[in-house]
C-alpha cells in the first residue's frame, strides 16, 4: 500500500550524512536539522537542501535568501538534537555554541567536519517542501568521521573493508 508513513520507512533504508541549516534574517539567527542535503553541481557550484514548508527556518531562508550548511561529526549528536527538537525554542537553540560567519552572515558552528555558506539560487517547489538551491560563496572542510542516520537512528560507518 502506498503511504506515507511506509515511503518514510523506504526512504529512511538510505543512510544520510546530518547537517544544521542555519540562516540569518536581519539581526536574527534561526538553525534546524536537515539530512535532505545534496551536491548538486560543481560548475557552477550549487547544492540544495529541502524545506518543510511549515518550518520557521524556511521562512527566514525563503525571506533572507541565505544559508549555510553546517555539516556534523560524528561527536556532534547533541547539536543535531537541538535543532531538530520541536521543545527547545528556537530562540536556545544556539545558546552556549560557537559559530562564526563567512560571505553571507549565516552562523557556522566551530568544529564541523565542514561548511558550504549559500545564497539561494532557485526555489523548487517540492510537494509540502520547498528545495531551496543555493551558490556556494564560501566553504571549507576540517574532515572527521561524519554523523550518520539510518532507519530512524544515529548510527557509525563500519571500517572499510
Amino acid at each position: 500500500m502506498l503511504d506515507p508513513m511506509t515511503l518514510r520507512q523506504v526512504c529512511g533504508q538510505f543512510a544520510t550524512g546530518v547537517t544544521v541549516v542555519t540562516t540569518r534574517c536581519a539581526e536574527e539567527i534561526h538553525g534546524m536539522t536537515v539530512n535532505s542535503f545534496a551536491s548538486l553541481s560543481l560548475d557552477p557550484m550549487l547544492v540544495l537542501f529541502c524545506a518543510d514548508k511549515k518550518t520557521n527556518t524556511h521562512g527566514y531562508v525563503d525571506q533572507s535568501g541565505v544559508f549555510a550548511i553546517n555539516i556534523l561529526r560524528a561527536d556532534q549528536r547533541q547539536i543535531s538534537d537541538r535543532f531538530a527538537s520541536k521543545d527547545l525554542p528556537e530562540e536556545q537553540r544556539f545558546e552556549g555554541l560557537s559559530f562564526c560567519t563567512a560571505s553571507t552572515g549565516a552562523p557556522i558552528f566551530d568544529c564541523t567536519a565542514g561548511y558550504l555558506d549559500c545564497r539561494v539560487s532557485d526555489r523548487l517547489p517540492g510537494g509540502d517542501h520547498t528545495i531551496f538551491v543555493g551558490k556556494v560563496e564560501a566553504m571549507e572542510c576540517f574532515g572527521g568521521e561524519p554523523l550518520v542516520f539510518h532507519a530512524g537512528k544515529y548510527t557509525h560507518l563500519k571500517e572499510e573493508f
